[in-house]
């Protein structure tokens, strides 16, 4: 079977943040991941930006640079776009390339804002497609879903999550961040790093059937951070940093389904928890038992320990599930981990004829991402018709 060609757009050897680095290319570079894919092009700002980091990460020659969306789209020797840039030009760089029938690979948020994304997919199902929310496959999760189908504890009655954000400081962003204080460019912590937690959360449980959110800036200023850490600025920002969800999820049948009104209520705070606490905590109500989700402050990555323990209610006894990454996983930085899992599920795809996805290997599509976008226009609309007056 040919290898899947791909272009990474975002790759670069000056970029603040190295998320096509860290994440990308330990997979791709990996000899399990060039059994199904191979580099061929990478597009930057310009043509000598891309030729720059195809040196600083010791990339073939053969490697074709790019500093044009529309020429990358242009060639036919590329199956795969993989989109690490900063969110406001995702559509800039994918667009051309979506137009011309190649698959993508666009890191969460999909675009700057519902319309963009509309705009991108046409509102359709698009399973040509993987976006970057692999929290959809991490271990935990997968475990979490294992239990609930196995009735461990009955039907679910109710959730409740406290999450934290802690990849940014509580009150400062770095210099050339600056972006993540304005919401019109559609990349922050409430849809980012909380984005990611609240997709696996529906992941595990199903999605609201309604839902009412609040949101308050509890910071109006940031310090602008220069390479140094020392102040060099600071900036007002319209980006909400505690988020609060509430609502009844759609009921679903069969055993350890979710009961008709089961209500999830969902917490977001950018900044670390209180000192010694868990990043997030979960916990899932059923008929017969409960189950509780602690992990570490990186938890966005399961860098940190994770534990899920499981109360039965019959026996009032308390015990510790197990879970863990495949051994293939554990080769990899814990970064490229989730990552590397949607790679491979799509992979499978692709070599089977793209035939019917085979149940339990599914994996998130730019259909998912619009129905994530569509919730966070809605938390955002409710924030400016009841927060902001």
């Amino acid at each position: 079977m040919p290898q899947i060609r791909v272009a990474i757009i975002g790759l670069s050897a000056s970029a603040i943040t190295s998320w096509a680095a860290s994440a990308h290319l330990p997979y791709l570079l990996s000899p399990r991941g060039r059994t199904h894919y191979e580099i061929v092009a990478l597009l930057n700002s310009s043509v000598s930006a891309a030729e720059a980091a195809r040196a600083t990460f010791n990339l073939p020659c053969s490697v074709k640079a790019y500093g044009s969306p529309t020429d990358l789209a242009k060639d036919r020797d590329i199956d795969m776009v993989i989109c690490c840039t900063r969110v406001d030009v995702h559509f800039g760089t994918i667009e051309p390339s979506i137009r011309a029938g190649k698959a993508v690979f666009v890191e969460w948020p999909l675009a700057e804002n519902l319309a963009r994304a509309i705009e991108l997919t046409g509102d359709e199902p698009f399973p040509n497609s993987i976006i970057g929310l692999q929290g959809r496959v991490s271990p935990v999760t997968l475990r979490l879903k294992e239990l609930l189908a196995s009735g461990a504890i009955g039907k679910v009655l109710s959730s409740h999550v406290l999450s934290f954000g802690a990849l940014l400081p509580r009150d400062a962003l770095p210099v050339g961040m600056e972006y993540f204080a304005e919401r019109k460019y559609g990349g922050n912590p409430i849809v980012i790093e909380n984005g990611h937690t609240l997709d696996w959360v529906h992941e595990v449980l199903g999605e609201f059937a309604e839902f009412e959110s609040r949101m308050q800036i509890q910071r109006p200023e940031v310090n602008i951070l220069g390479a140094d850490g020392a102040i060099q600025k600071k900036i007002g920002t319209d980006v909400p940093d505690l988020l609060t969800i509430q609502g009844n999820l759609k009921s679903r049948d069969g055993v350890g389904g979710t009961a008709e009104g089961a209500l999830l209520t969902h917490v977001f705070r950018h900044g670390t928890p209180f000192k010694g606490k868990p990043g997030l905590t979960l916990t899932i109500n059923g008929e017969k038992g409960e189950l509780l989700v602690t992990i570490g402050e990186r938890f966005l990555f399961l860098e940190d320990p994770a534990s899920i323990l499981l109360h039965d209610h019959v026996t009032d006894e308390v015990k510790e599930i197990k879970w863990d990454w495949n051994d293939w996983q554990k080769e990899l930085p814990i970064k490229a981990r989730g990552v590397a899992e949607l790679y491979e599920r799509y992979a499978e795809w692709v070599e089977s004829g793209k035939s019917q996805v085979n149940s339990g290997r599914e994996w998130p599509t730019l259909e998912d991402a619009v129905t994530r976008t569509k919730q966070f226009e809605t938390i955002f609309a409710q924030y400016d018709e009841v927060d902001r007056k």
